[in-house]
């Protein structure tokens, strides 16, 4: 007779889903701008889009993607109802290489749809993350198919698992922001400093954006971000 535990083995599959996203501002030749904007931890699509409503304008679009992995935030126990809030996440620790390929697939395909719907005349395309879509935000301009001119890091920044040469080549051509609430509980100042440096070495220019606030997206500096720039 068999003794001890069964073995295990683990195997994957992949599946179709459907992801869920929003959309404001304009449509048709006028629009000249596409910006993808992803959520942080704990946080939902929809309620993270009226942060955005500072932008919306017949020349630009908004593109509020939702992560996949959604859950129910309020700590009570027992069964939910059409009252507890659910927030979504891009990831955990638990098999994470396959969640971010999954995540960057899933992006790079609603990339492509919206491409079926705005103009072609669409000259500024921003990714713009907060706290953890700072590090989705970052992963997908690096290892996807964005053809972003602009990446946003707000509240937090670059995912540190992305190579040197990766951030060089993926990088390449992008506008990089950092924007960062000076009262941000949040903050790690040495991370913040290692990451300017390791841009630097890699001659990757950057620009840093602070305001007078926490870990949150406040109207200024999202209309700072909308100003024309050079």
């Amino acid at each position: 007779m068999a003794s001890g535990k069964p073995q295990l083995s683990r195997h994957g599959i992949q599946v179709a889903r459907t992801a869920r996203y929003y959309m404001m501002g304009g449509s048709g030749d006028g629009v000249g701008e596409a910006w993808f904007v992803l959520h942080g931890y704990r946080q939902a699509a929809r309620r993270f889009a009226r942060r955005f409503e500072v932008l919306d304008a017949p020349e630009r679009i908004v593109v509020v993607p939702e992560a996949l992995s959604r859950f129910y935030v309020d700590p009570s126990p027992g069964r939910h109802g059409p009252e507890h809030r659910v927030g979504a996440s891009w990831m955990t620790r638990e098999d994470r290489d396959n969640e971010i390929a999954d995540y960057v697939a899933y992006l790079d395909a609603l990339a492509a749809e919206v491409a079926t719907t705005a103009a072609p005349s669409v000259r500024r395309r921003v990714v713009l993350g907060f706290s953890q879509g700072a590090h989705t935000a970052s992963r997908w301009v690096v290892l996807g198919r964005p053809a972003a001119t602009e990446l946003v890091l707000w509240g937090a920044g670059l995912a540190t698992d992305l190579g040197r040469d990766a951030l060089a080549a993926g990088l390449n051509g992008a506008r990089v922001t950092f924007v960062r609430g000076e009262s941000d509980k949040f903050r790690d100042r040495r991370e913040e400093e290692a990451q300017e440096a390791l841009l630097r070495e890699l001659g990757i220019p950057f620009d840093l954006l602070l305001f007078p606030g926490g870990h949150e997206i406040a109207p200024g500096p999202l209309r700072d971000l909308a100003a024309e720039r050079p």
